[in-house]
């Protein structure tokens, strides 16, 4: 698995959102079409093992997660970027989603949970903030950025 291997598998993802509003009601689509016990869910989870693996993802660490930008923004992600981190029972730095962020929650120690939520697909909406928070185990999170856009709070 390299990373434009692992690009290709989430244009999958990035190709059903595009166009969509970052809201609520493309959670429940995502959810819907791409549930976690379905074989895009399992696919992206293996390929992110693999990933981490090989050391191309989640290469760097602060603050005890360990995170990667994967892939910038481009036509090619529908104007997505791609990050992954791996985070065990702590709560990251606060920032905001200019654009919104699309999470996808991969539990791998106990019955992790991001933000409050087990595996599957969190929305979070344009100008939305938080401290991205893993509890009750260790989770690997993709999460996919409209034009790559964060803005960490000081």
């Amino acid at each position: 698995m390299s990373p434009e291997q692992f690009s290709q598998l989430v244009s999958t993802v990035t190709a059903a959102v595009d166009g969509k509003a970052v809201d609520k009601a493309l959670e429940k689509e995502l959810n819907e079409k791409f549930p976690a016990d379905g074989p895009v869910f399992a696919a992206i989870k293996d390929a992110i093992k693999a990933g981490v693996a090989a050391g191309w993802m989640c290469s760097r660490e602060h603050g005890g997660i360990k995170y990667g930008r994967v892939a910038k923004p481009g036509p090619e992600l529908h104007g997505c970027s791609i990050d992954v981190v791996d985070m065990a029972d702590l709560a990251g730095p606060h920032h905001i989603h200019p654009k919104g962020e699309i999470d996808l929650i991969l539990p791998m120690e106990g019955d992790a949970k991001f933000d409050g939520h087990g595996a599957g697909w969190l929305v979070y909406g344009p100008g939305s903030g938080h401290r991205p928070t893993v509890s009750e185990g260790r989770a690997y999170v993709l999460y996919l950025l409209p034009d790559g856009a964060i803005e960490f709070s000081k």
